[in-house]
């Protein structure tokens, strides 16, 4: 039986008064394109929307939480609960993927399982609330989805200063960065990085030049404890 509607507001925790707006959030670009009348809107205002309610909201959450913890510290738990890996968790446990409006040619490159396009659909759901219930019902929603990862995130240092370590510590030197490619409209582009460092080379992407690069540093990362190499990190 193919997932509902309902199935999705169950997940959520909360009932749409209009529908559509959940639709909306749900739908690609890809889809909208192919199949205007059905779905004469596309999803990326409302993760624009979206995004800055979830940052504001766990902003909030860890401001209540950790009275003692300084700015900069609060400034990467926030990076850590937010950023697309955390989104794409959560989407994934509710199942959003299954959900997805996409046209023909993103359902069969595997859209449905794309981290980028479950953070941007997760982010649009928040938004969607938003519109259908006021500010109050997306604070809600964003506590709880994100309560327990508010809960557990360390703040650790970003992974752009971790490889920066692990490179010089070897002797290395500074990692360094190139910007490949960009993609998308000026409103939702995509920025493309390669990052040389420490021996090895990887790649990430991201909504900004800078979230590529942090996604490339925690690629090669991960590349370096695939070798069996674990970078420390340090205190």
């Amino acid at each position: 039986m193919e997932p509902t509607l309902d199935d999705l507001m169950n997940a959520l925790g909360y009932e749409f008064v209009h529908r559509d707006h959940l639709r909306d959030a749900l739908t690609h670009r890809s889809f909208a394109n192919e199949r205007p009348k059905l779905a004469p809107v596309h999803n990326e205002r409302l993760e624009f929307l979206g995004d800055a309610i979830l940052g504001a909201a766990v902003a909030s959450m860890l401001f209540d939480d950790s009275p003692k913890v300084r700015e900069g510290a609060l400034t990467r738990r926030r990076a850590e609960v937010v950023c697309e890996t955390g989104l794409e968790e959560v989407a994934r446990e509710l199942n959003l993927g299954a959900h997805l409006r996409l046209g023909k040619g993103e359902e069969r490159s595997g859209g449905r399982e794309k981290p980028r396009l479950l953070a941007s659909a997760l982010e649009a759901c928040v938004g969607a609330v938003f519109l259908d219930g006021g500010p109050l019902a997306a604070f809600e929603l964003s506590r709880r989805l994100f309560a327990d990862r508010v809960a557990t995130a360390e703040g650790r240092r970003d992974h752009k200063s971790r490889i920066q370590e692990v490179s010089q510590a070897r002797g290395m030197g500074t990692p360094t960065y190139s910007l490949t490619k960009i993609e998308g409209p000026d409103h939702a582009q995509r920025f493309f990085v390669e990052i040389d460092a420490a021996g090895q080379r990887a790649q990430g992407e991201g909504r900004s030049k800078t979230d590529a690069e942090q996604a490339a540093a925690r690629a090669v990362l991960k590349l370096i404890e695939r070798l069996g190499e674990q970078p420390e990190e340090r205190a």
